[in-house]
């Protein structure tokens, strides 16, 4: 046996056991819970199959309903409000600011805390007996009203606005290394030509970030499928189920109601939501690796 062949052989049997487990742990358990969500399963699996009943009983819930309609809102808005703030952030410390890197940890510190912790932050923030609010009363503006963890109309932007003081420090780190990254030359050529620094960032930057940013965009966007700890830690799905979202919901019918069958329905709607999700970039990267390969 050639060399070649006895290390390809190595690395084949060194890397069973993380195919074992991408097979049996994950596809294996994705199945069993498809599976699941067609029958009529509760506290315990069930054998007895109902068909599409737990979808239809899925979809006839005001309660999930909501909660999709409620991750639409975020996702759009989250993503969108990280992309923006983020790149204006990365523009900013471009302009070689002094203290450069302590305002970076500074902006990417808030990443690094899990959405828990984020969560009760803004929690407190915006309680109105105890947060903002209070402290502004307390100076004499008895007028002001910020009271977002508690309004029905405003509770979800509560959540967007946690999220993105979050997740901006993301896009930022992303966005500054590809900014980092373009020829000096063509800093100079547009100065030379006296284009505004604005117009630069506009016109020339941000078209070359278009990947990077995608990249970012796409991270974004899983976390949002998942959302789950922040509404938990803020508003717990209220006030009614004004900030409910469906991994909430999936979680309240697989360990409060015991509705196993409900829940794994709920899972595999959010799976093919991940896939719906992730399907355009993959294939966008597909797209633009061919037509590199071609040229």
């Amino acid at each position: 046996m050639s060399v070649k062949r006895k290390r390809n052989l190595s690395a084949t049997i060194a890397l069973l056991p993380t195919w074992f487990a991408a097979v049996v742990v994950f596809i294996g358990t994705m199945a069993w819970s498809i599976r699941l969500s067609f029958t009529n399963s509760t506290l315990f699996p069930s054998s007895t199959y109902v068909g599409l009943a737990q979808y239809s009983k899925l979809f006839s819930s005001a309660k999930w309903l909501a909660s999709l309609q409620n991750v639409l809102i975020f996702g759009v808005l989250y993503v969108a409000g990280c992309l923006v703030l983020g790149f204006l952030l990365a523009a900013a410390l471009d302009r070689k600011i002094r203290f450069e890197s302590a305002f970076r940890t500074i902006f990417l510190y808030p990443y690094a805390m899990s959405f828990v912790v984020t969560g009760l932050i803004w929690q407190w923030m915006l309680n109105p007996t105890l947060g903002i609010q209070a402290s502004v009363r307390s100076l004499g503006w008895e007028s002001f009203v910020l009271d977002w963890v508690v309004n029905r109309d405003m509770a979800i932007y509560a959540l967007v606005l946690a999220g993105v003081w979050q997740g901006a420090g993301l896009v930022m780190v992303i966005a500054l290394a590809g900014i980092r990254g373009i020829e000096a030359e063509q800093w100079k050529a547009a100065r030379i030509d006296g284009i505004p620094v604005w117009r630069i960032y506009v016109s020339i930057i941000l078209p070359q970030l278009g990947p990077a940013l995608a990249a970012a965009g796409m991270l974004l966007a899983m976390g949002v499928i998942k959302t789950y700890d922040i509404v938990v830690a803020m508003t717990n799905g209220g006030p009614g189920n004004a900030t409910e979202v469906p991994a909430k919901f999936i979680m309240d019918n697989l360990f409060g109601r015991q509705n196993l069958g409900l829940a794994t329905a709920g899972a595999t709607v959010l799976v093919l939501g991940v896939i719906i999700a992730v399907a355009p970039f993959r294939y966008a990267m597909h797209m633009r690796n061919r037509a590199k390969g071609a040229s």
